[in-house]
């Protein structure tokens, strides 16, 4: 890749970390907000489930898709950035419940721009065979988000109280801004002509991939958001951890998804590369992760601590090795006409596991007492989407769209 090309990276990678350190925050600062507000775990899964209802939703009615397609991608960015960064600040400040609420609502509104932006820039500035180690990256840095942002955070929680938290966090990400302004791609939307002849959104229902993308997406997202809503309230509450050891964990847990994600980012391109079919390389990655995730399920089982977390450390490590190549078979397939509105239908979809992952498991420990119930549906769902990725998405080729 070009130097431009690798500042553009290097950009989007660091977004996309302040992203997730901004979404997970609420997860992290879980214990100490239920005990303040009085709120039973179904209380907090509702809560948790707020971001996900205009994130999810703005991208699935394909109102984040025309933003990044229609408009000069680079500000769309900057403006989606400053909007959530904005709303963490606003969540240290106001008072009451309600207003909690509606600032992860407007936390949501803002990150839902971010992924179809990414993808319109991928797909018209970063090549086909580097995009395995490009999206490993990215999604590198949304698991470094909350592993980083658990280690330091979770020190400045109980330094502060949960309020200053949001405050320094969300300020600390407004200053994203200026590099952006200066090194942003200048290029223009894409012209009127081109999108009346790229595919609309019902073209792209139409497809047999899409719907395969985004039944996988949702599934494997599942998992994820499972882990970034649940997994602090795990460890305290069922395995007895402490606050320290579990951000310790917790970051561990993170960190592992990363390191996979970029080493099967890197092996993925270097199979490409040496001339393997683009196909079976990332649909193998992505199968093999899903599948290998499903280790999740003894987790809760486990009677000894030490081997319960041995095989956490496991299923995320195999939840990485899906995780650097989903995005790259997305936007291979859309191409670059599409790869706003498909990435905004996609990614809508597939959010909208963030609020059922939130709100179950929270009705689920209710219910029950217990976690296994939690753990045992991320399974399935899991396992699904690997059946998704692997039988319904079609070849990973560029869609022929009528008109284009």
């Amino acid at each position: 890749m070009t130097r431009a090309q690798w500042i553009l990276l290097s950009l989007l990678v660091a977004s996309i970390f302040l992203n997730y350190v901004d979404r997970s925050n609420l997860s992290l600062a879980a214990p100490l907000i239920e005990r303040e507000f009085s709120l039973t775990a179904t209380g907090m899964g509702r809560l948790l489930a707020a971001f996900f209802w205009t994130y999810a939703l703005l991208q699935l009615f394909g109102i984040s898709g025309w933003f990044a397609d229609r408009f000069p991608v680079g500000p769309v960015l900057a403006v989606g950035l400053a909007i959530w960064s904005a709303a963490t600040v606003l969540t240290g400040v106001l008072a009451g419940f309600t207003a909690l609420f509606a600032m992860r609502l407007l936390v949501g509104a803002g990150e839902s721009l971010a992924y179809p932006c990414y993808s319109r820039l991928f797909a018209t500035h970063i090549p086909s065979h580097s995009r395995g180690r490009a999206n490993a990256l990215l999604d590198a840095a949304s698991k470094l988000g909350p592993a980083l942002g658990t280690l330091a955070g979770g020190a400045l929680l109980l330094r502060t109280g949960w309020r200053v938290f949001f405050v320094i966090l969300g300020a600390a990400s407004l200053l994203w801004l200026v590099p952006w302004i200066r090194w942003m791609p200048k290029s223009p939307p894409v012209a009127s002509a081109a999108l009346m002849t790229g595919p609309g959104t019902l073209e792209i229902l139409a497809t047999r991939s899409a719907w395969g993308a985004f039944f996988g997406h949702f599934c494997g997202n599942y998992f994820w958001f499972f882990l970034l809503t649940w997994l602090p309230d795990y460890l305290v509450k069922a395995r007895g951890f402490g606050m320290g050891e579990m951000v310790t964990i917790t970051s561990i847990a993170y960190f592992a998804i990363a390191g996979a994600t970029l080493a099967a980012g890197w092996i993925s391109d270097r199979r490409i590369t040496r001339g393997e079919p683009v196909t079976r390389v990332r649909k193998s990655m992505v199968v093999f992760g899903l599948t290998f995730s499903t280790i999740i399920l003894p987790v809760a089982v486990v009677d000894n601590g030490n081997v319960s977390m041995a095989l956490l450390f496991l299923a995320c490590l195999g939840f990485g090795t899906y995780t650097s190549n989903h995005w790259a078979i997305t936007q291979t397939l859309a191409g670059p006409l599409a790869a706003g509105r498909w990435t905004s239908l996609q990614n809508g979809f597939g959010n909208l596991s963030g609020i059922a992952a939130s709100w179950i498991t929270g009705v689920a420990v209710d219910r029950t007492h217990s976690f296994v119930p939690a753990f045992v549906l991320a399974a399935v769902v899991t396992i699904t989407g690997a059946a998704m990725w692997g039988w319904v998405v079609g070849p990973v080729e560029q869609v022929k769209w009528e008109g284009a």
